[in-house]
């Protein structure tokens, strides 16, 4: 995906404006709350998710979150914290953590810009695929947790399990 950007665009400094822009070339639904919110809806591999951003111009930062479509029951939530900890782990970029009030796990990430530094498409699009692609990577294990009755550690190793060869 390639999007021409006009000199304006550029020079915003606002990336929720580049991000509703490759929204539009994808052909995605997304939803502008206001000037420094937008939330873009993808369907993945496992279920669709609603991939929130948020521009806080002051500090200079974008912030990615990326909720489960689930809530959890207290009776898993030291399983799913136990889940959460074991996936963090194995992230590079980003982590996993939950909002207690709600019972919603998601991804989230902060990428800071410096004074001068601008969002390009693709560092937009590299963040999203990193949300989406880490999302799906841990979606089955939550649901190994929630649906299955397994530990965080067998929850984990299932979901993770790679396969070797060709059938």
């Amino acid at each position: 995906m390639s999007l021409l950007l006009t000199d304006r665009d550029e020079e915003s400094g606002n990336p929720i404006e580049l991000i509703e822009k490759v929204a539009i070339a994808n052909d995605w639904p997304y939803y502008r709350h206001s000037d420094d919110e937008l939330a873009i809806e993808i369907e993945a591999q496992w279920t669709r998710y609603r991939v929130n951003y948020s521009w806080q111009a002051e500090l200079g930062i974008l912030h990615i979150s990326c909720p489960f479509d689930m809530k959890i029951q207290a009776s898993h939530h030291d399983q799913i914290c136990q889940l959460l900890a074991l996936a963090n782990e194995k992230l590079w970029i980003g982590h996993f953590d939950f909002f207690w009030d709600d019972g919603v796990p998601m991804f989230r990430h902060a990428t800071l810009f410096r004074e001068g530094t601008q969002a390009s498409v693709e560092l937009i699009e590299d963040l999203l695929d990193i949300a989406v692609s880490e999302c799906d990577r841990f979606y089955p294990a939550f649901q190994f947790v929630l649906w299955s009755g397994k530990t965080a550690k067998e929850a984990i190793t299932n979901a993770l399990l790679e396969t070797e060869g060709e059938a």
